[in-house]
């Protein structure tokens, strides 16, 4: 009888120490929030992180995952995509918006802001239909025009409505994170006030994507008297708006700007970034704040890509690995007030990333085709949501056929 009941015994003490449902060993952890850069475990029960450090016994987690010689970060955060395809765009091959779980977990991203195209008339919609829907966390700027983007009704000032933009964003408040204010083209700045008007009275953040400048709109004037610090100027190395002056040098009033509290957005997009004038850029000093994709479908076949590649860009201009990971996970997280995001907190929800970092000889594409070389690609090896892995590029996470159990009942009546 005792040689029967000791194995169970020692099963069952077993099978009681696996407190974790999945630990990842042996990576190095970066974790800009809480300053981490370092060799490091995590591991991961219900959802939640639940414990980080250094040794922490396989024997404990019923699953672990080998991520030796691969960095673990926060899951990325891409505050600058297009993910809300209208149901009154029956031309669906010409609709520039894309579905979020189609691009986000093989990026390493598990949060995206889609930047304004939705507006308060049809904001609803988007909602039930994409934010509701997707395994991705989804959030949300309301475009300042009731209309939201793509709808040839920007320019409208009596689709202007402030008042309409903060009752949609104080009744979303989970999933509102500001305002947008994008493609304007009339002569005066009416529609920067109304996003900022409507910023204020929310509080809540504004992003611009400003168009072209004109005898009354200029770069100066939005960065330093329109803008509130805390805003965000995307786009930053688009080289349309006088960014980059004719002489070679950064337009002062960013560097004024960024002293006063404006942050400044990659979004690199289908025709927003050039390396004559990112490259300067960074030479002069100038490095992003934040690191977004504008994703559509425009540029993910461009010189954009995906999150990773546009990553990477940054990361061969002389940043550390370690910036280019804050600008993609704690920043953006603060940028929209979300803190709870962009972190390895113990009991926060276990949203984790695992980069590999290649070495050889790369390329990387502006908006206009012109290519730049670099040393380091940054590829995403697995990403977890909710603590479950949603993308595994070499199946790290999976078992060996050889030992996996298959149900061949699903596949056969």
């Amino acid at each position: 009888m005792k040689k029967t009941l000791f194995p169970l015994f020692v099963l069952a003490s077993a099978l009681h120490a696996q407190t974790y449902d999945l630990l990842l060993k042996g990576g190095h952890v970066i974790d800009p929030k809480n300053k981490i850069n370092a060799p490091m475990d995590v591991a991961v029960a219900g959802g939640k992180i639940t414990r980080i450090g250094a040794g922490i016994p396989a024997s404990q987690a019923r699953r672990t995952v080998d991520v030796s010689g691969l960095t673990v970060t926060p899951g990325l955060i891409d505050i600058h995509v297009h993910v809300y395809p209208r149901p009154e765009n029956k031309d669906v091959a010409r609709d520039s918006n894309v579905q979020a779980d189609a691009h986000t977990f093989r990026s390493g991203v598990t949060t995206v802001v889609d930047a304004g195209t939705s507006g308060a008339d049809n904001f609803a919609d988007f909602r039930a239909r994409v934010v509701d829907r997707a395994q991705t966390r989804v959030l949300a700027l309301l475009n300042i025009a009731a209309a939201g983007m793509g709808t040839g009704k920007e320019d409208e000032l009596s689709g202007l409505d402030p008042q309409a933009a903060v009752r949609v964003a104080k009744a979303n408040r989970d999933v509102v994170v500001g305002f947008k204010s994008a493609h304007f083209a009339g002569p005066g700045w009416e529609s920067i006030e109304a996003a900022v008007k409507a910023g204020t009275e929310a509080d809540m953040p504004v992003m611009v994507d400003f168009g072209y400048l004109n005898q009354i709109r200029n770069l100066p004037t939005l960065l330093l008297d329109k803008l509130r610090p805390g805003d965000i100027y995307t786009h930053c190395y688009s080289g349309h708006r006088e960014e980059l002056l004719p002489n070679g040098k950064i337009n002062p009033a960013m560097f004024t700007a960024r002293k006063r509290g404006i942050v400044f957005d990659v979004g690199f997009g289908a025709g927003s970034f050039y390396w004559y004038v990112a490259v300067p850029g960074f030479e002069q000093g100038f490095p992003p704040d934040s690191i977004s994709t504008d994703l559509h479908t425009g540029s993910m076949n461009s010189g954009m890509k995906d999150m990773t590649n546009v990553m990477s860009a940054i990361l061969n201009q002389g940043s550390t690995l370690e910036d280019v990971i804050r600008m993609s996970t704690w920043n953006p997280a603060r940028q929209i007030k979300r803190q709870e995001l962009g972190n390895l907190d113990v009991g926060s929800e276990a949203d984790i990333t695992v980069l590999r970092t290649l070495t050889g000889d790369f390329g990387f594409i502006d908006s206009a085709g012109a290519v730049n070389s670099g040393r380091q690609r940054l590829i995403a090896e697995l990403t977890l949501r909710k603590g479950r892995v949603v993308w595994d590029l070499n199946g790290r996470a999976a078992e060996s056929w050889k030992t996996f159990k298959y149900d061949r009942k699903k596949w056969t009546k």
